[in-house]
């Protein structure tokens, strides 16, 4: 965050507050951190989100469902053409992801301590993520049970090729694992398993 800019709105916070959750986690994330992170002082912090860090941590997985909402799970469940969804799915989340290099928020606040406060908000993000790319394969002709089961698969395919990218420090193994997906995804919908 640029330290001459003023933030006017809670909103333009959220992209900082995100990162230094991102890399401290929720128990790691101090004031000090957010206020260097974001350039706003414990006040304007406390005027922004009077909630604390709880409501700045809720707040950002709140502007994160609303980008997987735009971004992946309205196009998933709306899609007119499922392979060119799928598709379109994996190359936003390759981007969002960055190639692996940025870890994914939900996922670890699903694994951490912290998860108790937040436990609403990951599991309504991982189950809206399945059933909209099940949606997505049962417009393809897929059965349900098998669409679901494959839903499954590439949700966690994904997250676990973050975490493995990011152990191994190879970029290159998320976007493989993310072609794999891919490639078995479209492969359901066009009949080519």
């Amino acid at each position: 965050m640029s330290k001459g800019r003023t933030l006017t709105e809670r909103s333009e916070a959220l992209p900082a507050l995100a990162e230094v959750f991102r890399e401290h986690g929720f128990e790691g994330t101090s004031l000090s951190l957010i206020s260097t992170a974001t350039g706003l002082g414990k006040g304007s912090l406390y005027n922004f989100f009077p909630g604390g860090k709880e409501e700045m941590m809720r707040a950002v997985l709140a502007d994160i469902d609303a980008w997987f909402d735009a971004a992946i799970f309205a196009p998933l469940e709306q899609a007119p053409d499922p392979a060119a969804a799928i598709a379109a799915m994996m190359r936003e989340v390759e981007a969002y992801f960055r190639s692996g290099q940025r870890v994914c928020l939900v996922g670890w606040l699903g694994l951490g301590a912290s998860r108790d406060p937040f436990g609403e908000p990951v599991k309504a993000y991982f189950a809206r993520w399945i059933a909209a790319l099940a949606a997505c394969l049962q417009g393809g002709g897929v059965a349900e049970s098998e669409a679901t089961r494959l839903a499954e698969q590439a949700v966690a395919g994904i997250q676990g090729a973050i975490v493995l990218s990011r152990a191994l420090g190879d970029d290159g193994a998320f976007v493989r694992l993310l072609r794999d997906h891919e490639t078995r995804l479209t492969g359901a919908v066009t009949g080519r398993r």
